[in-house]
Formats: structure tokens, C-alpha cells, sequence
């Protein structure tokens, strides 16, 4: 069978083609098939960038739904959600590419490949892994890069955009591309296809670009985390730049209507609220402390002591058990009612407590554990419920 002519090479901005099926393979599982086209507008998945979307038509006005494409041995398979008789090797159909979902992603790479140049010039990071999801780029550094090392990139990868300088596609001789100097994740074998962005990249890619880095729009890291020895980010070009931003802005609005506050002070009005909240904390911290010893007071030395207060945290309900076992060697409960039952923390002074909470998390469907003398964790049952099998069963 013969290759595939790959239309979007030359020309990443057609949309349209007119080709004849090659061929034509049915899917039983699906109801759809594949099929393989003499010419195509269609890019494959590969690279690091997800395969085109769109339609194939038939000469009869059957539209079918493109919704992968795949390379094989130099042939273009187009996935289709259906595979009519009409759809048979020799008819014509026309080739149409969501274009929307195309230039996002030409964006996104042509995006990648500034900042990944700019990266290496700047830290000589290597971009060791690369994907145009379907809301960020992820891209992975071979070495570590600081937060201001990346402000830096970001705005040196922008200044590249504002330039609107050409995206070049060139197809070096074999003596030509020993000359030259381009960044390539993997051997390539034949023709090479580089990509070069002047004052920013030169590199091996086989995808789809736009024709100046003006079309990119923009280039925003949204995060990074440190990953294998390097750093992973999360960036975003274009169009999905913009939602981002108005996204945060939708956010900071949200947040200064909560807060009383001016756009461009929300995060005074955060620190403010954070501070009272931590005021509100330390208060919250003694008066739990108060109500804690006067529970243990009102407790016989050798009673037990099972108590339920409504919204103790783990480390509440960790403190109330805890100062119980000082006024008393019987079995000390601190219960508290949660969305999902109740949450427990067992104790009993110089004893052990494990055996009833294994039994406990059995019968309530519970989960926890811990020492011998504390244990904690939580049930699906009601505090009543608790109570009642702890009394039945502190003996244990």
C-alpha cells in the first residue's frame, strides 16, 4: 500500500482535502472502523501531541466522525465512529480538521518549543518529557530551575512572542544536519524535519506550528514541581492562557467579595483573615483545654469516662482521651459525631486498648488503631451506638 501524503506538513493552516480511501478495516467492537486515506489533513498522534479531530465525507453526504488518527509504516489511519459500504478502497471522500482543536494545539507546541529553548539557553535543561493535554502542557527538565529562574524564562520565552518572528520548517541534507546544532529527544532516522524559532530554538519536530510566534499569544507557567532530579510544569499558550487568566480573575473577584476587598487587595485581606484565625485558634486551643479538665474532674479515679463533644478535630478528640487517663485508670473515650458516624479516640492508663478496637471497627464498621494504650480513628455508627458497645464491651 502506499504512504500517506501528509498535507499538514507543508502547510499546518489547510484545513481541507480531497483524498481516496486505501483502505478500509471495520471495528465489530466499536460499529466503527479506520481508514486509510492517499493524502490526509489529518496529523497523527505522535510527538507529544494528540492526533486532529474533524470529518471525512462521502461522495454520498455520509459524514463520519474522525476521532483518532495513527501512523503505521508510513500509512495514516483515520478511526471513525462509523464504516458504511460507500466507505470502500477507491472512493473519494473530503478530509475537514476541527480547526479550532488544531490550533490550540499548534499554539501549545509552538509554545513548548520557546520556552524549551529558552530553558536550555538559560540552564542548559533538556527537555526530557513532553505532553499537549487537554488543559495544560506538561513538560519535564532534566535539571532543577528555581522560581525566579523560571519568572526569568517566562517573560525571555514572552519577549520571543512579542517579536512575532517567523516559525521556520526546513529539511536539511544529511551534510547539512551534521553542521548543525538542534535539540532532538530521540534518533531519527531519514528525512529530518527542523523546526527553528530564531533567538529562541532549533529543533527536530515533526507537529504541526503556527507561522510566527505572534499566533502563540502567550506563554504562562501555571505551576512547577520538582520531579526526577528536574522540574515538571504545567504551562499553558494561546487561547488557553487567556481562560486561565480570566479564570484567576473570576477567582480573586470571588474571593474579594468574600472578604470586603479591592482586587488588588485580596491578599491583605487573606493575611488579615489569616491572623484572626490563628488568634481564634490559640483561643479555641485553651478553652478546649479548660473543658477538658473539667470533664476529667467530674471522672472517679477508677471509672470509665466515655464523652462525646461535637466538633473535636483528631487532634481534639487525641487531647480529651489523653487527659481523661489522668483522672482515671478505667477506659477513657472521646467521641465526636462526623458526617460519616463518628470519630473515637480509646485510651486507658497503663493498659491496653487494641483488642476493643479491633472489635469496635468490626462491629460499627470502623476503621483505626494505634498503641497499646491509645488508639484512634473512626466509625460508621452513631456516637449512642459507640457508647452503648463500649460499655458492653470495655472488658475487652
Amino acid at each position: 500500500m502506499q504512504r500517506t501524503e501528509k498535507y499538514f506538513e507543508p502547510d499546518a493552516f489547510r484545513t481541507q482535502c480531497e483524498s481516496v480511501i486505501l483502505a478500509a478495516e471495520p471495528d465489530e467492537k466499536t460499529g466503527g472502523g479506520r481508514i486509510a486515506l492517499d493524502g490526509t489533513v489529518f496529523y497523527p498522534e505522535g510527538g507529544g501531541q494528540p492526533a486532529d479531530r474533524g470529518t471525512l465525507t462521502l461522495p454520498d453526504g455520509t459524514v463520519l466522525q474522525v476521532q483518532d488518527v495513527h501512523e503505521q509504516a508510513g500509512i495514516l489511519w483515520h478511526t471513525v465512529d462509523a464504516l458504511p459500504a460507500a466507505a470502500a478502497p477507491g472512493a473519494a471522500v473530503t478530509g475537514s480538521i476541527d480547526w479550532d482543536w488544531r490550533f490550540d494545539k499548534m499554539q501549545q507546541h509552538t509554545g513548548e518549543h520557546i520556552l524549551s529553548g529558552i530553558l536550555h539557553q538559560m540552564f542548559g535543561a533538556e527537555n526530557v518529557g513532553f505532553h499537549v493535554g487537554t488543559e495544560v502542557v506538561r513538560m519535564d527538565t532534566s535539571v532543577p530551575i528555581s522560581p525566579e529562574g523560571l519568572r526569568q524564562a517566562e517573560l525571555a520565552a514572552n519577549r520571543i512572542v512579542w517579536q512575532d518572528v517567523p516559525v521556520l520548517i526546513s529539511y536539511p541534507t544529511r551534510e547539512e544536519l551534521a553542521a548543525l546544532v538542534y535539540r532532538s529527544k530521540k534518533a531519527i532516522e531519514g528525512q529530518v524535519r527542523i523546526v527553528t524559532i530564531p533567538g529562541a530554538d532549533v529543533c527536530a519536530c515533526c507537529g504541526t506550528h503556527t507561522r510566527t510566534t505572534g499566533q502563540v499569544g502567550q506563554i504562562k507557567i501555571l505551576a512547577s514541581e520538582n520531579y526526577k532530579g528536574g522540574v515538571r510544569l504545567s504551562v499553558v499558550c494561546g487561547a488557553r492562557a487567556l481562560a486561565a487568566a480570566q479564570a484567576m480573575r473570576a477567582r480573586q473577584a470571588d474571593i474579594g467579595a468574600l472578604l470586603s476587598a479591592k482586587a488588588d487587595q485580596t491578599a491583605v485581606a487573606v493575611h488579615r483573615v489569616y491572623d484572626e484565625y490563628t488568634a481564634l485558634k490559640f483561643t479555641h486551643f485553651g478553652l478546649c483545654s479548660q473543658l477538658f479538665d473539667a470533664l476529667a474532674q467530674l471522672t472517679a479515679p477508677d471509672a470509665d469516662a466515655i464523652r462525646t463533644l461535637p466538633g473535636l478535630d483528631p487532634d481534639g478528640l487525641h487531647r480529651l482521651a489523653v487527659r481523661l487517663t489522668e483522672a482515671t485508670t478505667g477506659l477513657c473515650a472521646a467521641l465526636t459525631p462526623t458526617e460519616k458516624g463518628t470519630g473515637y479516640c480509646l485510651a486507658r492508663r497503663d493498659g491496653d486498648v487494641r483488642a476493643l478496637t479491633k472489635a469496635l471497627n468490626a462491629a460499627l464498621n470502623g476503621r483505626g488503631g494505634g498503641k497499646p494504650g491509645i488508639c484512634q480513628g473512626s466509625c460508621a455508627a452513631t456516637p449512642e451506638q459507640m457508647e452503648r458497645f463500649l460499655k458492653e464491651n470495655n472488658k475487652l
